[in-house]
Order: structure tokens, then C-alpha cells, then sequence
């Protein structure tokens, strides 16, 4: 059952395509964005209940001197272990989503909200059984190759560390074809935001 009038917009897309730099233009614009990375960052400060859950199973070891969490540090520990990945995730994502239903509601006036989540069609399972409809899913979209080079560039990665990472989520072009909307990112800034402009025509 639909939580509210407002149209809820999935945005998404693959690591360095851009989804960020969209994001940012339709806050700009007037839209109200609830942000999943800002809300993950939120749902873990210190003495939060997923907080003290990745304390125990971690350990201090993954703590700043002022004991937030070490998010960089906790981030290598999980990259390479598929097991240690799905733990953080079963542990953060029912608070992610609770609090993303919390703010649609909060919203319920608008006619548009965009929901900006990294791994969106990854768990959109999640979000369906907590009730929330993504009515129109955007990708932000450009070629594997521009997305290696951006990645490379924005984390002084090498080109080999790079393409682990692309390759750790499911690829650009899977997620293309399940887009109902594909903001092309592959040129210059005046492009995307005419892209922008041209999809928020199509919305109905």
C-alpha cells in the first residue's frame, strides 16, 4: 500500500557514475532528497543500537580515538570478505530503512521525492517488505571505462584497484537495463543537467 500521494523516485547507479552530482542538482532545484549515505552515517553514531551491534561483533579495533566508528578502516576490513560485508549489512540496513520510511512520511506533502540510494536494486526487497514504492527508478549511467577512470581519479586508486571495486556491485549496464529512466553522465556538466531537465518532463 502507497505510504503517501507524493511520487517516490529511486535514484541510483553505479560507483563514480555521478549519482551524487545528480543528487546535488535536483536539491538544488527544489527537491527534497532523502539521502541513504547520510542516513547510514547517522543510524551509527556512538550509542546508537547498530552502534553497540558492530562493537560487539568487530571489536574496539575498528574505533576512532573519540570512539566513532573508523569508517575508512571498518570499510577495508569488509571490502574483500563477502561474509563480514553481509554481517554490516544485516545489521545496518533495517535501521537504514526504517528511518528512510520515517522521512517519506515526513515528506508526504510533496509531489516528488528522490530517494538516493548507492545499492538501491540490490536491496529493493528490503525496502518493498518495509512498504515503501519505488514508483520510477533513475540510473545514473556512463560506460564502464568512464566509470573506471572517474573511480581512479576521485580515490587515487590504480587502475587495478579500480576496476575490483566496479566489479564488487552489480555492473552499470545490468542496472541500465532495469532503469526506467537513464541519465546519461558521459559528458560535460551543461549535458547532465539538460538530461536532468528532460527527465523531470517525462515524469507523470
Amino acid at each position: 500500500m502507497k505510504q503517501n500521494k507524493a511520487k517516490v523516485i529511486g535514484l541510483t547507479g553505479g560507483i563514480a557514475t555521478g549519482k551524487s552530482t545528480v543528487s546535488n542538482i535536483l536539491k538544488e532545484k527544489g527537491f527534497k532528497i532523502i539521502d541513504a549515505d547520510k542516513i547510514a552515517r547517522e543510524i551509527v553514531e556512538v550509542g546508537s543500537p547498530a552502534y553497540k551491534k558492530i562493537l560487539d561483533y568487530f571489536g574496539e579495533s575498528i574505533l576512532n580515538n573519540d570512539e566513532t566508528i573508523n569508517r575508512v578502516y571498518l570499510g577495508q576490513k569488509i571490502f574483500n570478505s563477502q561474509t563480514l560485508r553481509a554481517k554490516v549489512n544485516d545489521i545496518t540496513h533495517p535501521y537504514i530503512i526504517e528511518k528512510i520510511s520515517k522521512e517519506i512520511g515526513l515528506y508526504s506533502s510533496e509531489d516528488i521525492i528522490f530517494l538516493d540510494v548507492p545499492l538501491l536494486l540490490e536491496t529493493i526487497d528490503k525496502f518493498e517488505a518495509k512498504g515503501i514504492c519505488i514508483d520510477k527508478l533513475w540510473i545514473v549511467y556512463c560506460d564502464e571505462k568512464t566509470e573506471i577512470e572517474r573511480l581512479m581519479i576521485r580515490n587515487n586508486l590504480s587502475y587495478e584497484e579500480a576496476v575490483k571495486r566496479v566489479s564488487a556491485q552489480m555492473s552499470i549496464e545490468e542496472k541500465k537495463e532495469l532503469a526506467d529512466t537513464i541519465i546519461d553522465n558521459t559528458k560535460d556538466m551543461e549535458t547532465l543537467i539538460e538530461n536532468i531537465e528532460k527527465a523531470l518532463k517525462e515524469i507523470s
